[in-house]
Protein backbone atom coordinates (compact mmCIF):
# COMPACT_ATOMS: atom_id res chain seq x y z
CA UNK A 1 0.00 0.00 0.00
CA UNK A 2 1.01 3.61 -0.78
CA UNK A 3 0.55 6.54 1.49
CA UNK A 4 -1.66 7.99 -1.29
CA UNK A 5 -4.33 5.14 -0.46
CA UNK A 6 -4.27 6.64 3.14
CA UNK A 7 -8.05 8.47 3.09
CA UNK A 8 -8.87 11.89 4.33
CA UNK A 9 -10.05 13.09 7.58
CA UNK A 10 -13.28 14.40 5.85
CA UNK A 11 -13.46 10.66 4.37
CA UNK A 12 -13.04 8.74 7.40
CA UNK A 13 -15.48 11.76 9.23
CA UNK A 14 -18.57 10.85 6.62
CA UNK A 15 -18.59 6.88 7.59
CA UNK A 16 -21.89 6.16 9.60
CA UNK A 17 -19.96 4.97 12.75
CA UNK A 18 -17.96 8.01 13.12
CA UNK A 19 -20.69 9.73 12.90
CA UNK A 20 -23.03 7.72 15.49
CA UNK A 21 -20.26 9.26 18.00
CA UNK A 22 -21.30 12.64 17.87
CA UNK A 23 -23.99 11.59 19.70
CA UNK A 24 -21.97 11.22 22.82
CA UNK A 25 -18.19 12.83 22.05
CA UNK A 26 -17.39 16.78 21.30
CA UNK A 27 -16.88 16.97 17.63
CA UNK A 28 -13.04 18.53 17.82
CA UNK A 29 -12.55 15.03 20.13
CA UNK A 30 -13.34 13.31 16.88
CA UNK A 31 -11.45 14.90 14.72
CA UNK A 32 -8.33 14.66 16.50
CA UNK A 33 -8.56 10.93 16.77
CA UNK A 34 -9.32 10.32 13.44
CA UNK A 35 -5.66 12.14 12.83
CA UNK A 36 -3.75 10.35 15.31
CA UNK A 37 -5.15 7.09 13.79
CA UNK A 38 -3.96 8.34 10.38
CA UNK A 39 -0.63 9.18 11.86
CA UNK A 40 -0.78 6.01 13.31
CA UNK A 41 -1.14 4.35 10.31
CA UNK A 42 0.93 6.40 8.19
CA UNK A 43 4.17 5.55 10.36
CA UNK A 44 3.17 1.79 9.99
CA UNK A 45 3.01 1.97 6.20
CA UNK A 46 6.89 3.66 6.24
CA UNK A 47 8.27 1.29 8.86
CA UNK A 48 6.52 -1.81 7.49
CA UNK A 49 5.79 -1.78 4.09
CA UNK A 50 2.46 -3.26 4.89
CA UNK A 51 -0.10 -2.94 1.47
CA UNK A 52 -3.87 -1.96 2.24
CA UNK A 53 -6.43 -0.95 -0.13
CA UNK A 54 -7.97 2.08 0.41
CA UNK A 55 -11.18 0.74 2.00
CA UNK A 56 -9.28 -1.44 4.13
CA UNK A 57 -7.34 1.64 5.56
CA UNK A 58 -10.50 3.54 6.14
CA UNK A 59 -12.27 0.52 7.89
CA UNK A 60 -8.81 -0.12 9.91
CA UNK A 61 -9.10 4.04 10.87
CA UNK A 62 -12.91 4.14 11.37
CA UNK A 63 -12.21 0.77 13.90
CA UNK A 64 -9.66 2.40 16.19
CA UNK A 65 -11.14 5.33 16.45
CA UNK A 66 -14.69 3.65 17.81
CA UNK A 67 -12.58 1.59 20.18
CA UNK A 68 -10.12 4.76 21.35
CA UNK A 69 -13.29 7.12 21.93
CA UNK A 70 -15.13 4.32 23.79
CA UNK A 71 -12.25 3.26 25.93
CA UNK A 72 -11.95 7.24 26.35
CA UNK A 73 -15.25 7.16 27.97
CA UNK A 74 -15.85 4.70 29.63
CA UNK A 75 -12.49 4.42 31.64
CA UNK A 76 -9.82 1.93 32.08
CA UNK A 77 -10.84 0.93 35.61
CA UNK A 78 -13.33 -1.99 35.80
CA UNK A 79 -14.22 -5.00 38.45
CA UNK A 80 -12.02 -7.78 38.88
CA UNK A 81 -13.35 -10.87 40.77
CA UNK A 82 -10.33 -12.06 42.32
CA UNK A 83 -10.17 -15.78 42.50
CA UNK A 84 -6.76 -16.13 43.30
CA UNK A 85 -6.71 -16.45 47.14
CA UNK A 86 -4.22 -13.50 47.69
CA UNK A 87 -6.60 -11.37 49.57
CA UNK A 88 -4.92 -7.98 49.93
CA UNK A 89 -4.00 -7.99 45.77
CA UNK A 90 -1.99 -5.19 45.41
CA UNK A 91 -2.10 -4.85 41.64
CA UNK A 92 -6.11 -5.12 42.13
CA UNK A 93 -6.61 -2.18 44.33
CA UNK A 94 -5.74 -3.68 47.91
CA UNK A 95 -8.72 -3.94 50.60
CA UNK A 96 -11.90 -3.97 49.21
CA UNK A 97 -14.88 -2.24 51.12
CA UNK A 98 -18.22 -3.13 52.31
CA UNK A 99 -21.34 -2.12 51.22
CA UNK A 100 -22.04 -0.27 53.97
CA UNK A 101 -18.45 1.63 53.86
CA UNK A 102 -19.35 2.00 50.16
CA UNK A 103 -23.12 4.02 50.85
CA UNK A 104 -21.18 5.91 53.08
CA UNK A 105 -18.93 7.34 50.72
CA UNK A 106 -21.71 7.81 48.10
CA UNK A 107 -24.13 9.92 50.68
CA UNK A 108 -21.27 11.71 51.40
CA UNK A 109 -20.21 12.42 47.98
CA UNK A 110 -22.87 13.08 46.75
CA UNK A 111 -23.46 16.39 47.86
CA UNK A 112 -21.96 19.02 49.92
CA UNK A 113 -20.51 18.20 53.79
CA UNK A 114 -18.54 19.71 56.65
CA UNK A 115 -15.22 18.80 55.42
CA UNK A 116 -13.42 22.10 57.08
CA UNK A 117 -16.46 23.28 58.96
CA UNK A 118 -17.14 23.83 62.28
CA UNK A 119 -20.94 23.54 62.10
CA UNK A 120 -21.63 24.51 65.86
CA UNK A 121 -19.01 27.53 65.76
CA UNK A 122 -20.32 28.26 62.31
CA UNK A 123 -16.54 29.01 60.95
CA UNK A 124 -13.75 27.17 59.44
CA UNK A 125 -12.81 23.72 60.67
CA UNK A 126 -10.17 21.47 60.11
CA UNK A 127 -10.46 18.18 57.71
CA UNK A 128 -8.57 16.05 60.08
CA UNK A 129 -10.58 16.87 63.03
CA UNK A 130 -13.06 13.87 61.59
CA UNK A 131 -10.95 10.85 62.62
CA UNK A 132 -8.88 11.58 65.16
CA UNK A 133 -10.76 10.85 68.48
CA UNK A 134 -11.60 7.81 66.17
CA UNK A 135 -8.32 6.56 65.79
CA UNK A 136 -6.81 7.74 69.47
CA UNK A 137 -10.17 5.85 71.10
CA UNK A 138 -8.80 2.66 69.11
CA UNK A 139 -4.95 3.08 69.54
CA UNK A 140 -4.69 4.60 73.17
CA UNK A 141 -2.62 7.19 71.48
CA UNK A 142 -2.20 10.80 72.48
CA UNK A 143 -3.18 12.47 68.68
CA UNK A 144 -3.24 10.94 65.60
CA UNK A 145 -2.84 12.50 61.76
CA UNK A 146 -3.93 10.72 58.45
CA UNK A 147 -2.36 11.59 55.08
CA UNK A 148 -2.85 9.87 51.22
CA UNK A 149 -0.15 6.86 52.35
CA UNK A 150 1.84 4.96 54.30
CA UNK A 151 4.47 6.15 52.55
CA UNK A 152 3.93 10.29 52.65
CA UNK A 153 2.96 9.31 56.20
CA UNK A 154 6.81 8.23 56.38
CA UNK A 155 7.65 11.13 54.63
CA UNK A 156 6.11 13.59 56.52
CA UNK A 157 7.15 12.24 59.88
CA UNK A 158 11.22 12.48 58.65
CA UNK A 159 10.90 15.76 57.16
CA UNK A 160 9.03 17.71 60.18
CA UNK A 161 11.43 15.68 62.80
CA UNK A 162 14.82 15.13 61.21
CA UNK A 163 15.25 17.55 58.27
CA UNK A 164 18.86 18.07 57.93
CA UNK A 165 19.49 15.52 60.29
CA UNK A 166 20.38 12.29 61.29
CA UNK A 167 18.14 9.02 61.19
CA UNK A 168 19.79 5.65 62.86
CA UNK A 169 17.76 2.81 61.83
CA UNK A 170 18.95 -1.34 61.59
CA UNK A 171 20.73 -2.33 57.62
CA UNK A 172 18.38 -5.26 57.88
CA UNK A 173 15.19 -3.04 58.04
CA UNK A 174 16.05 -0.90 54.86
CA UNK A 175 12.97 -2.56 53.25
CA UNK A 176 11.90 -1.72 49.54
CA UNK A 177 7.46 -1.13 50.13
CA UNK A 178 6.71 -1.76 46.85
CA UNK A 179 6.88 -0.35 43.02
CA UNK A 180 10.58 0.74 44.10
CA UNK A 181 9.96 2.98 46.51
CA UNK A 182 12.64 2.37 49.62
CA UNK A 183 13.47 3.66 52.64
CA UNK A 184 16.84 5.10 51.91
CA UNK A 185 15.31 6.93 49.24
CA UNK A 186 11.86 8.71 50.87
CA UNK A 187 14.61 9.58 53.75
CA UNK A 188 16.47 11.37 51.41
CA UNK A 189 13.53 12.75 49.60
CA UNK A 190 12.55 14.24 53.38
CA UNK A 191 16.17 15.95 53.44
CA UNK A 192 17.02 13.60 56.22
CA UNK A 193 20.72 11.61 56.73
CA UNK A 194 20.71 7.79 56.93
CA UNK A 195 22.64 6.35 59.10
CA UNK A 196 22.69 2.65 58.63
CA UNK A 197 24.17 0.42 61.79
CA UNK A 198 24.14 -3.25 62.09
CA UNK A 199 24.48 -5.69 59.27
CA UNK A 200 21.79 -7.12 57.39
CA UNK A 201 21.53 -9.96 59.88
CA UNK A 202 22.56 -8.67 63.08
CA UNK A 203 21.49 -5.45 64.84
CA UNK A 204 22.12 -4.35 68.38
CA UNK A 205 21.41 -2.04 70.43
CA UNK A 206 24.89 -1.47 71.19
CA UNK A 207 25.13 -0.47 67.35
CA UNK A 208 22.66 2.39 67.82
CA UNK A 209 24.44 3.91 71.21
CA UNK A 210 27.89 4.01 68.97
CA UNK A 211 25.97 5.95 66.52
CA UNK A 212 24.28 8.62 68.07
CA UNK A 213 25.53 11.79 67.70
CA UNK A 214 25.05 15.30 68.27
CA UNK A 215 23.43 15.43 64.98
CA UNK A 216 21.18 12.41 65.75
CA UNK A 217 17.35 13.58 65.16
CA UNK A 218 15.32 10.36 66.17
CA UNK A 219 15.52 6.32 66.44
CA UNK A 220 13.79 4.68 63.08
CA UNK A 221 12.21 0.99 63.77
CA UNK A 222 11.16 -0.66 60.20
CA UNK A 223 8.49 -3.45 60.59
CA UNK A 224 9.85 -5.96 58.01
CA UNK A 225 6.30 -6.74 57.16
CA UNK A 226 6.94 -7.82 53.64
CA UNK A 227 9.74 -10.00 54.20
CA UNK A 228 11.84 -11.92 56.88
CA UNK A 229 15.57 -12.69 57.68
CA UNK A 230 15.79 -16.09 58.98
CA UNK A 231 18.39 -18.24 60.62
CA UNK A 232 21.30 -16.60 62.05
CA UNK A 233 19.59 -12.99 63.25
CA UNK A 234 19.18 -10.68 65.82
CA UNK A 235 16.73 -7.81 65.88
CA UNK A 236 16.43 -5.23 68.75
CA UNK A 237 13.25 -5.76 70.56
CA UNK A 238 11.23 -2.28 70.43
CA UNK A 239 11.28 -1.66 74.18
CA UNK A 240 15.23 -1.44 74.33
CA UNK A 241 15.25 0.78 71.22
CA UNK A 242 12.60 3.14 73.02
CA UNK A 243 14.35 2.79 76.11
CA UNK A 244 17.51 3.52 74.40
CA UNK A 245 15.19 6.46 73.36
CA UNK A 246 14.05 7.71 76.77
CA UNK A 247 17.38 7.83 77.73
CA UNK A 248 19.10 10.07 74.87
CA UNK A 249 15.71 12.04 74.66
CA UNK A 250 15.24 10.96 71.04
CA UNK A 251 11.82 10.14 69.49
CA UNK A 252 11.70 6.59 67.98
CA UNK A 253 9.31 6.28 65.39
CA UNK A 254 7.87 2.75 64.61
CA UNK A 255 7.01 2.43 60.64
CA UNK A 256 4.55 -0.51 61.03
CA UNK A 257 3.56 -0.90 56.89
CA UNK A 258 0.33 -3.01 56.69
CA UNK A 259 -0.56 -1.83 60.84
CA UNK A 260 -3.45 -3.86 62.40
CA UNK A 261 -5.66 -2.59 65.13
CA UNK A 262 -7.03 -6.70 65.50
CA UNK A 263 -4.41 -9.63 67.21
CA UNK A 264 -5.30 -12.28 64.61
CA UNK A 265 -3.62 -15.07 66.23
CA UNK A 266 -6.41 -16.65 67.27
CA UNK A 267 -7.57 -17.73 63.70
CA UNK A 268 -4.11 -19.16 63.07
CA UNK A 269 -2.23 -16.19 61.67
CA UNK A 270 1.13 -15.55 63.00
CA UNK A 271 1.37 -13.23 66.01
CA UNK A 272 2.38 -9.70 64.92
CA UNK A 273 2.48 -6.57 66.16
CA UNK A 274 -0.35 -4.61 66.86
CA UNK A 275 -0.60 -0.63 66.33
CA UNK A 276 -1.87 -0.61 70.24
CA UNK A 277 1.23 -2.53 71.18
CA UNK A 278 3.45 -0.39 70.02
CA UNK A 279 1.83 2.46 71.12
CA UNK A 280 1.75 0.85 75.03
CA UNK A 281 5.44 0.01 74.18
CA UNK A 282 6.22 3.56 74.63
CA UNK A 283 6.93 4.47 70.69
CA UNK A 284 6.39 8.27 69.76
CA UNK A 285 5.33 7.85 66.88
CA UNK A 286 4.11 4.99 64.90
CA UNK A 287 2.96 4.99 61.11
CA UNK A 288 0.53 2.20 59.12
CA UNK A 289 -1.33 2.05 55.99
CA UNK A 290 -5.14 2.58 55.75
CA UNK A 291 -6.27 0.16 52.80
CA UNK A 292 -3.76 -3.62 54.28
CA UNK A 293 -4.56 -5.10 57.21
CA UNK A 294 -6.78 -2.09 58.80
CA UNK A 295 -9.50 -2.65 55.51
CA UNK A 296 -9.95 0.75 54.49
CA UNK A 297 -8.90 2.99 51.50
CA UNK A 298 -5.93 3.85 50.72
CA UNK A 299 -3.89 6.21 53.41
CA UNK A 300 -1.06 6.82 55.51
CA UNK A 301 -2.05 7.11 59.50
CA UNK A 302 0.17 8.48 62.05
CA UNK A 303 -0.40 8.18 65.76
CA UNK A 304 1.75 9.16 68.78
CA UNK A 305 2.69 11.91 71.17
CA UNK A 306 0.17 14.84 70.70
CA UNK A 307 3.31 17.49 70.33
CA UNK A 308 5.10 15.81 67.18
CA UNK A 309 1.64 15.30 65.82
CA UNK A 310 0.89 19.28 65.98
CA UNK A 311 4.59 19.58 64.88
CA UNK A 312 2.97 17.54 61.55
CA UNK A 313 0.19 19.47 61.24
CA UNK A 314 2.11 22.93 60.96
CA UNK A 315 4.30 21.71 58.29
CA UNK A 316 3.67 23.20 54.98
CA UNK A 317 4.26 19.50 52.95
CA UNK A 318 1.07 18.13 55.48
CA UNK A 319 -1.03 19.93 52.52
CA UNK A 320 0.57 18.24 49.58
CA UNK A 321 0.36 15.01 50.98
CA UNK A 322 -3.93 15.99 52.50
CA UNK A 323 -6.68 12.98 52.04
CA UNK A 324 -10.01 14.17 50.86
CA UNK A 325 -13.53 14.25 51.94
CA UNK A 326 -13.48 10.36 49.83
CA UNK A 327 -10.88 9.20 51.98
CA UNK A 328 -11.74 10.41 55.13
CA UNK A 329 -15.24 9.19 54.53
CA UNK A 330 -14.11 5.96 54.06
CA UNK A 331 -11.95 5.69 56.74
CA UNK A 332 -14.39 6.94 59.23
CA UNK A 333 -17.19 3.95 58.26
CA UNK A 334 -14.58 1.28 58.66
CA UNK A 335 -13.09 2.65 62.11
CA UNK A 336 -16.54 2.68 62.92
CA UNK A 337 -16.52 -1.26 62.49
CA UNK A 338 -13.70 -1.57 64.66
CA UNK A 339 -15.54 0.55 67.19
CA UNK A 340 -18.75 -1.18 67.36
CA UNK A 341 -17.23 -4.60 68.28
CA UNK A 342 -16.49 -7.93 66.35
CA UNK A 343 -14.92 -5.46 63.41
CA UNK A 344 -13.58 -9.46 61.61
CA UNK A 345 -17.86 -9.85 60.44
CA UNK A 346 -17.86 -6.19 59.44
CA UNK A 347 -14.27 -5.70 57.66
CA UNK A 348 -14.15 -7.49 54.16
CA UNK A 349 -10.42 -8.30 54.52
CA UNK A 350 -10.76 -9.50 58.64
CA UNK A 351 -13.65 -11.53 57.36
CA UNK A 352 -11.81 -13.65 54.70
CA UNK A 353 -8.61 -13.42 57.01
CA UNK A 354 -10.35 -15.34 59.66
CA UNK A 355 -12.81 -17.05 58.01
CA UNK A 356 -12.95 -21.05 58.55
CA UNK A 357 -11.85 -23.90 56.22
CA UNK A 358 -14.70 -25.82 56.38
CA UNK A 359 -16.97 -22.63 55.52
CA UNK A 360 -14.50 -22.19 52.85
CA UNK A 361 -14.91 -26.12 51.52
CA UNK A 362 -18.93 -25.62 51.16
CA UNK A 363 -18.50 -22.36 49.19
CA UNK A 364 -15.76 -24.51 47.03
CA UNK A 365 -18.35 -27.38 46.95
CA UNK A 366 -20.83 -25.36 45.97
CA UNK A 367 -19.37 -23.71 43.39
CA UNK A 368 -17.94 -26.70 41.86
CA UNK A 369 -21.88 -27.86 41.30
CA UNK A 370 -22.90 -24.88 39.39
CA UNK A 371 -19.91 -24.89 36.94
CA UNK A 372 -20.13 -28.46 36.42
CA UNK A 373 -24.17 -27.80 35.72
CA UNK A 374 -23.07 -24.80 33.38
CA UNK A 375 -20.78 -26.87 31.54
CA UNK A 376 -21.72 -30.18 31.26
CA UNK A 377 -22.87 -29.84 27.56
CA UNK A 378 -19.20 -28.60 26.94
CA UNK A 379 -17.16 -30.56 23.74
CA UNK A 380 -14.26 -29.75 25.35
CA UNK A 381 -12.79 -32.27 28.36
CA UNK A 382 -13.58 -30.37 31.39
CA UNK A 383 -12.19 -32.24 34.65
CA UNK A 384 -13.95 -29.78 37.19
CA UNK A 385 -13.34 -30.59 41.52
CA UNK A 386 -12.75 -29.24 44.67
CA UNK A 387 -8.73 -29.32 45.87
CA UNK A 388 -7.06 -28.09 49.00
CA UNK A 389 -5.61 -24.74 48.73
CA UNK A 390 -2.85 -22.15 50.61
CA UNK A 391 -3.57 -18.55 50.06
CA UNK A 392 -1.83 -15.26 50.86
CA UNK A 393 -2.48 -12.50 52.90
CA UNK A 394 -0.56 -10.60 50.75
CA UNK A 395 -0.17 -6.56 50.42
CA UNK A 396 3.02 -6.89 51.86
CA UNK A 397 2.23 -8.69 55.17
CA UNK A 398 2.51 -11.86 56.68
CA UNK A 399 5.35 -12.71 54.10
CA UNK A 400 5.59 -16.71 54.95
CA UNK A 401 1.99 -17.17 55.77
CA UNK A 402 0.14 -19.54 54.14
CA UNK A 403 -3.81 -19.78 54.77
CA UNK A 404 -5.91 -22.91 54.47
CA UNK A 405 -8.26 -23.15 51.79
CA UNK A 406 -10.02 -24.76 49.00
CA UNK A 407 -11.20 -23.94 45.85
CA UNK A 408 -12.23 -25.36 41.99
CA UNK A 409 -9.58 -27.04 39.93
CA UNK A 410 -10.56 -27.21 36.29
CA UNK A 411 -8.44 -29.41 34.67
CA UNK A 412 -8.66 -28.07 30.55
CA UNK A 413 -6.41 -30.58 28.61
CA UNK A 414 -4.89 -27.28 26.77
CA UNK A 415 -2.83 -24.74 27.62
CA UNK A 416 -4.58 -22.18 30.28
CA UNK A 417 -3.44 -18.98 28.89
CA UNK A 418 -5.85 -18.68 26.37
CA UNK A 419 -8.40 -19.14 28.81
CA UNK A 420 -6.88 -16.95 31.32
CA UNK A 421 -6.82 -14.32 28.83
CA UNK A 422 -10.46 -14.43 27.60
CA UNK A 423 -11.51 -14.57 31.60
CA UNK A 424 -9.73 -11.16 31.89
CA UNK A 425 -10.81 -9.13 29.28
CA UNK A 426 -14.87 -10.32 30.35
CA UNK A 427 -16.82 -7.97 32.34
CA UNK A 428 -16.35 -8.45 34.69
CA UNK A 429 -13.16 -9.72 34.52
CA UNK A 430 -12.11 -12.91 36.51
CA UNK A 431 -8.19 -13.45 37.76
CA UNK A 432 -7.83 -17.30 38.76
CA UNK A 433 -4.94 -18.70 39.33
CA UNK A 434 -2.88 -20.55 36.54
CA UNK A 435 -1.41 -24.33 36.88
CA UNK A 436 -0.09 -26.58 33.94
CA UNK A 437 -3.37 -27.07 32.26
CA UNK A 438 -5.74 -25.74 34.76
CA UNK A 439 -7.01 -22.78 36.01
CA UNK A 440 -7.82 -22.73 39.74
CA UNK A 441 -10.85 -20.88 40.96
CA UNK A 442 -10.10 -19.55 44.63
CA UNK A 443 -13.11 -19.36 47.26
CA UNK A 444 -11.69 -17.19 49.73
CA UNK A 445 -11.46 -14.06 48.04
CA UNK A 446 -14.71 -14.28 46.43
CA UNK A 447 -16.95 -11.18 47.37
CA UNK A 448 -20.93 -11.33 47.96
CA UNK A 449 -22.53 -12.92 44.60
CA UNK A 450 -19.43 -12.82 42.82
CA UNK A 451 -19.93 -17.06 43.15
CA UNK A 452 -23.15 -16.67 40.96
CA UNK A 453 -21.44 -14.80 38.37
CA UNK A 454 -18.37 -17.45 37.91
CA UNK A 455 -20.15 -20.43 35.85
CA UNK A 456 -21.74 -18.20 33.08
CA UNK A 457 -18.20 -15.90 32.78
CA UNK A 458 -16.14 -19.82 32.73
CA UNK A 459 -18.63 -20.81 29.45
CA UNK A 460 -18.49 -17.11 27.51
CA UNK A 461 -15.28 -17.02 27.76
CA UNK A 462 -14.86 -21.16 26.42
CA UNK A 463 -17.07 -19.95 23.60
CA UNK A 464 -14.95 -16.84 22.84
CA UNK A 465 -11.82 -19.76 22.15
Amino acid sequence: MELKNLPSVDEVLKDSRIQSLEKVYARHLIVQAVRDELDVLRAEIMGSGIRLTRDEARERVVVEVVHRLNTLHQGSLKKVINATGVVLHTNLGRAPLSLETAEHIAGLAQGYCNLEMDLEEGKRGSRYQHLESMIVSLTGAEAALVVNNNAAAVLLVLNTLAKGREVIVSRGQLVEIGGSFRIPEIMALSGAKLVEVGTTNKTYLSDFEQAVSPDTALLLAVHTSNYRIVGFTHEIPLRELVGLGCRLELPVVQDLGSGCLVDLSPWGLEAEPTVQECIKEGVDLVTFSGDKLLGGPQAGIIVGKKHLIDAMKRNHLLRALRVDKLTISGLEAVLGGYLSGEPQNKIPVLHMLTRDPADLEVTADGLCRAIREELQDWDGQLDVRVIELKDKVGGGAYPLQELPGYGVEIALGFDPGRLVYRLRTLEPALLPRIKEGAIIISVRTLQAGEADLIPGLLRRALEAL
